[in-house]
């Protein structure tokens, strides 16, 4: 059974994927509820820096650091050098991540400098993640820069 917040994160996916965008979804989430909710949405605002977690940490809205230090980042794919780097800037404690056998991010940098890291391997984030970068390999290219 998928936990609740994961499930949000993937409703996010799922919301970018109808969009025309990348389907990554992520939630903020301080004392049991979601304060922060966003999606890759590179491809519909024609960003370079809206991957899921950035957009749901712009939507939290500016945080007191003691709020962030307290929170846990779910996102359905492990983050990238960018969201890492803001994970590891607000200091947030704790990532729940969907899956990473689709693209493997900087989990390993994040557990050395103390982030908590935990991988679900969750069917339904590798079957969107899948089927995505079957169908626009150049658009995730793209998305990751490679």
């Amino acid at each position: 059974m998928t936990d609740a917040f994961l499930r949000a994160a993937i409703d996010e996916a799922q919301t970018g994927a109808r969009e025309g965008g990348i389907p990554i979804g992520s939630v903020l989430v301080h004392d049991g509820r979601i304060i922060g909710r966003g999606h890759n949405r590179r491809v519909q605002q024609a960003s370079a820096v809206l991957h899921g977690e950035m957009d749901a940490l712009e939507k939290a809205g500016r945080q007191a650091a003691r709020v962030y230090r307290a929170s846990i980042l779910y996102t359905t794919l492990s983050p990238c050098a960018m969201c890492s780097g803001a994970i590891l800037l607000y200091g947030i404690p704790r990532v729940i991540v969907g899956e990473n056998q689709t693209f493997m991010g900087e989990e390993a940098l994040l557990r050395s400098r103390g982030v908590a890291v935990e991988v679900l391997q969750d069917e339904t984030c590798i079957r969107l993640m899948t089927e995505f970068i079957h169908a626009h390999p150049e658009l995730w290219r793209e998305d990751i820069s490679v």
